[in-house]
C-alpha cells in the first residue's frame, strides 16, 4: 500500500513526542491530524503544560513560517490581520500584513481577546483569506491556527462564541505527563532553547503531498458516512444536549477520520478511525441544556457513541 509521505509525518510526530513534548503524543498527533485535514486546533488546559511549546515545536519541525498573537483585552482586529498605511514616497496606501499571514499561527490565550477581535479570525480560518478595507488578501498554504486558552481563568476573559468554536476542527487538552517523564522534565528544565535549533524534519512538498493524499486517496465508504451521520443525529436528539453537532462538524469528523486512517497506514476509513477522533472533533460543538451545563462534553459524546451500532465491513 503506497501512502506518500506518511513515514515523514510519522517521523515528525515521533520526534516531537520523544524529544520535545514527552508524554504529549496524543496532542501532537491531533495537531498533525488537523494539519493534514485542513483544520485548526484549540488547546485548552491549565498554564505550564506545554501548549505554546507544542505550537513552536510543530512549526519548526514542519519548516513552516510562524506567527504569534498574544491576546489581550485591548488587541485590535488589525493587530491580527494587518492594516493599510499611507506611503508618502509612493503617494499610495500599502498593506502591512499581520501575523495571520504565516503558515502556523499561534493565537495565545484567545479568550482574552474581545469578541470583535476574535471574529477577525473567522474569515481567515474558514476562507483562508482576510479582507482589509475592501481588499481581499489570500493566506499562505498550508494554514494552521493553533489557539490556546486556560479554562480555569474567568476574570478578564470572553468565552468563544459557538460560531468561533465551530471553526476549530479539533479541541484537545495537553494533560500532565506520566510521573517518570515529568520528573525528567523537571530535572532537565525548559526545552525552549532546544526548539530554536530544531531543524525542519519535512519539506513543504512533503506536507502538500501528504495533505493531497488524505484529501483524495483515502476512501470513505457509504457505511462509514452513515455511521458518522448516526453520531451527528444522535447528538441532536439527546435530552442533555440543546444543540448537537453541525454539518460542518460532521464534515470535520470525516476529514479527521481520513487523516487518522492515513497515519495508521490504511487507504480507507474504518469505524475505529471515527471513534478515535469523535470526541476531539465533536465534543466542543455541543451546546448543553441549562440543567446539564456541568456535564463533561467529551464523556457525554463517548456515551452517545456507545449507543450507536458499529457498521460491519
Amino acid at each position: 500500500m503506497n501512502l506518500p509521505k506518511r513515514d515523514a509525518m510519522l517521523h515528525v510526530i515521533d520526534t516531537l513526542a520523544t524529544n520535545y513534548l514527552k508524554g504529549k503524543v496524543r496532542a501532537v498527533r491531533l495537531s498533525v491530524i488537523a494539519l493534514l485535514s485542513g483544520g485548526h486546533i484549540l488547546l485548552e488546559d491549565i498554564p505550564g503544560l506545554g501548549k505554546t511549546t507544542l505550537a513552536l515545536a510543530l512549526a519548526k519541525a514542519l519548516g513552516l513560517s510562524f506567527g504569534r498573537v498574544q491576546c489581550t483585552s485591548d488587541l485590535l482586529p488589525t493587530d491580527i490581520t494587518g492594516l493599510s498605511i499611507f506611503n508618502r514616497e509612493e503617494n499610495r496606501f500599502i498593506f502591512i500584513p499581520g501575523p495571520v499571514f504565516n503558515n502556523v499561527v499561534l493565537v495565545d490565550e484567545i479568550n482574552r481577546a474581545m469578541p470583535k477581535t476574535q471574529s477577525a479570525l473567522l474569515e481567515a480560518m474558514e476562507e483562508r483569506r482576510v479582507t482589509v478595507e475592501g481588499t481581499t488578501h489570500q493566506l499562505p498554504e498550508p494554514f494552521l491556527v493553533i489557539a490556546t486558552q486556560n479554562p480555569v481563568e474567568q476574570v478578564g476573559t470572553y468565552p468563544l462564541p459557538e460560531s468561533q468554536l465551530d471553526r476549530f476542527m479539533v479541541r484537545s487538552g495537553i494533560g500532565y505527563p506520566p510521573d517518570v517523564i515529568e520528573k525528567a522534565i523537571i530535572k532537565g528544565g525548559s526545552i525552549r532553547d532546544g526548539i530554536k535549533t530544531l531543524a525542519p524534519l519535512v519539506t513543504a512538498d512533503d506536507i502538500q503531498v501528504a495533505r493531497q493524499t488524505v484529501k483524495e486517496s483515502i476512501y470513505l465508504s457509504d457505511k462509514v458516512v452513515d455511521y458518522i451521520y448516526a453520531i451527528v443525529a444522535a447528538t441532536r436528539s439527546h435530552g442533555a444536549i440543546a444543540s448537537g453537532i453541525s454539518t460542518r462538524g460532521g464534515i470535520g469528523m470525516a476529514e479527521a477520520a481520513k487523516a487518522h486512517a492515513y497515519l495508521e497506514g490504511r487507504d480507507y476509513v474504518i469505524p475505529e478511525d471515527v471513534k478515535a477522533i469523535a470526541a476531539p472533533v465533536g465534543a466542543h460543538r455541543l451546546i448543553l441544556t441549562m440543567e446539564n451545563e456541568n456535564l463533561d462534553k467529551g464523556e457525554l459524546l463517548r456515551a452517545v457513541l456507545n449507543t450507536i451500532a458499529v457498521p460491519m465491513a
